[in-house]
């Protein structure tokens, strides 16, 4: 059975277009949720007017749909609560030279 660090992990190859570091790493990843074979994720964008956000959810979903055991995925954009920078981890934090 597929687990929530399996999920984070394969999203860590997920990228904004825009921004050089993973989703997980810019928090834009809110939950994870494993249920059998049936994975859900909540998920951000850095702006809720960003044009690439269903374009970023496509490809999580594709990512996650390549983990042994999961059948079902799905990807829902939320915008509560409002990313901002303080989300991202320490190293997206240092590559991008925020905070």
């Amino acid at each position: 059975m597929v687990t929530k660090e399996e999920v984070y992990e394969a999203l860590q190859s997920c990228y904004d277009p825009e921004i050089p570091v993973n989703i997980v790493d810019l928090g834009l990843i809110y939950d994870v949720e494993v249920n059998e074979g049936k994975v859900a994720v909540k998920m951000t964008l850095t702006a809720p007017g960003c044009g690439m956000g269903a374009m970023i959810a496509s490809q999580a979903q594709q990512r996650i749909l390549t983990l042994p055991d999961v059948e079902e995925a799905t990807v829902d954009l939320v915008w509560e609560p409002p990313w901002d920078p303080s989300m991202m981890s320490t190293e997206a934090k240092q590559k991008l030279g925020v905070g």
